[in-house]
């Protein structure tokens, strides 16, 4: 670390706007010196990229397994908000994702989260009041209050809710946002709270809106929620109050792209090569105050280089002055991970999934495939010997949460466009409480799926006319102690299986996941109840 290095090519000047030929010279791992000179080399020196909001647990890594992928898609830094660690663990699990991060390379800054439980209309394996809260940001490891969820605790002056507000403002923290669909009168409290950002937008008058309202709007391509082509053209005109995220993200994608994609979508719709790269590379460094070079002399030495401005193929990742990634190889050494967990151990029996006929329509949910919000239906119901059954025909599927925490009566409803014409999938990745969640066409393929995922003490399940198959996640029943290689072709397998069981879905396993977020409008399902996100109360099952 102590030699000096020189790294020569085309750099590209983010704060002046300008690419030249020149060497980037790196001392103790600090950039001591940028000349301007020629050089032969035909390769582009720029800062790297960062997600500006994720939730690491979604990618089923723990984050020294995440490090190793993203390093080669040029990411040196994250804004990882632990909130669904916590919500399994509490302040132990935020302190175990520190952990492991420390020899990964790769920068992570987590968040104190805002909302454990989400809300109180569900069960979580965890609380971190106001307390907890403060007890973590005084951390150095915390570097804001994550996405302040309970908007409706904003606009309604709860007074734990304003109390974490207040405490990230007493240790100068930023804080995060999450209001999908607030507009108007509301978006303005909230904002004036003092939230400064929402990754959340699915449209682009609400972004808009929001950005005139001061906020700083994060454009977000994830595995589930995909808004980069509704939100783009805010490049063209606000590009200063942007940045990239993908908040959640899958193995399988995460193997193949991460803001590198992005990076590449961005520039190929003509966008100004200076604009993406700031949003990319800068805006969330100095919105978060994160300890992250950005190619200037005196900063850390952290940066990437690429084969050029159009493919942005990543050859080298540099962090600290350190070369983490040569282009082939990532320099991070397979080591094993603890596995803390909470997990009920007994098996259910498929009389736990039977749903007594009480009306002849019932209340629908309505899954959006590339969105985390939802719709509702009133949907006549297929009755059988007076009980409410899955209609293959009309797709109109039984879908269940089970209380993983501790025994508890299975909370049962329906839902629409997940395809499936067989057997069941189920998974005890639900977010935020990670309750099993489980949609099938009959009670016997629920349970068995459900019973696959008690077994090994969460995961992902499947069960067809002709096979079973289960991704055992060890570490909080979220993530597994296996790298991204093995978690993506698993995942990769299971997901076809799902999809020649009918499912129509692009990823049905992350739409599932987020049928139990229940501050997602507007109708979703928890371990207590149906719940409308609109109204933010429980709901009927039967419509009389």
């Amino acid at each position: 670390m102590n030699r000096e290095q020189n790294y020569s090519g085309n750099i590209i000047d983010l704060y002046n706007r300008k690419i030249f030929k020149g060497t980037i010279v790196v001392k103790e791992g600090i950039i001591a010196e940028i000349k301007e000179e020629f050089t032969e080399s035909e390769v582009y020196f720029l800062p790297g990229f960062i997600d500006a909001h994720i939730h690491i647990e979604s990618s089923m890594l723990v984050p020294y397994e995440f490090a190793r992928v993203a390093l080669k898609h040029g990411t040196v830094a994250t804004i990882s908000d632990p909130h669904e660690i916590a919500n399994v663990l509490g302040i132990s699990g935020v302190q175990y994702m520190i952990d492991n991060s420390r020899e990964a390379k790769l920068k992570f800054h987590f968040g104190a989260p805002s909302c454990v439980p989400a809300t109180n209309f569900e069960t979580a394996g965890a609380v971190i009041d106001s307390n907890g809260v403060e007890q973590l940001l005084k951390m150095d490891d915390i570097f804001y209050l994550s996405e302040m969820m309970n908007y409706p605790g904003v606009l309604f002056d709860d007074d734990e809710v304003l109390r974490k507000i207040a405490l990230a403002k007493k240790y100068n923290k930023p804080i995060d946002g999450h209001a999908p669909g607030l507009r108007g009168e509301q978006a303005k409290k909230y904002i004036s709270a003092g939230i400064t950002t929402d990754h959340e937008c699915f449209t682009y008058d609400e972004a808009f809106e929001k950005l005139q309202l001061g906020m700083k709007i994060l454009i977000r391509e994830g595995s589930a929620a995909r808004n980069f082509e509704v939100l783009h053209p805010l490049i063209a005109k606000h590009p200063e109050q942007l940045m990239f995220c993908c908040d959640d993200k899958h193995p399988d994608e995460l193997l193949l792209f991460h803001i590198d994609e992005h990076v590449r979508k961005s520039i190929a719709l003509g966008y100004n090569l200076f604009d993406v790269l700031s949003i990319a590379c800068i805006h969330p460094v100095q919105h978060y105050n994160m300890k992250v070079g950005t190619l200037r002399v005196g900063d850390k030495a952290d940066f990437i280089s690429v084969n050029n401005l159009k493919d942005f193929k990543v050859l080298k990742t540099i962090i600290n002055g350190e070369e983490v990634f040569d282009g082939s190889e990532v320099k991070l050494q397979k080591i094993s991970h603890a596995t803390p967990n909470q997990f009920i151990k007994d098996k259910i029996n498929s009389d736990v999934f039977r749903i007594k006929a009480e009306a002849e329509v019932i209340n629908v949910i309505n899954a959006l495939d590339g969105q985390l919000i939802t719709k509702s239906s009133n949907e006549k119901a297929t009755i059988i010997n007076g009980y409410l059954e899955s209609n293959i025909e009309n797709d109109v599927l039984k879908i269940a949460v089970v209380n993983r925490y501790t025994q508890a009566p299975v909370s049962c409803a329906f839902i629409k466009n997940f395809g499936i014409k067989e057997g069941a999938i189920a998974s005890s990745v639900a977010h935020d409480s990670h309750n099993i969640i489980v949609i099938g066409v009959d009670d016997e393929a629920m349970c068995k799926a459900t019973n696959l995922i008690i077994e090994c003490g969460g995961g992902l399940s499947l069960v067809s006319n002709d096979s079973e198959m289960v991704i055992g996640l060890p570490v909080a029943g979220l993530m597994s102690d296996a790298n991204a290689e093995t978690i993506g072709k698993q995942y990769s397998e299971i997901d076809a299986a799902a999809k020649k069981m009918g499912s129509t879905l692009k990823d049905p396993y992350m739409v599932l996941s987020f049928m139990a977020l229940l501050v997602i409008p507007e109708l979703k399902l928890s371990d207590k109840g149906l719940f409308d996100g609109g109204s933010f109360k429980f709901t009927p099952l039967h419509i009389n």
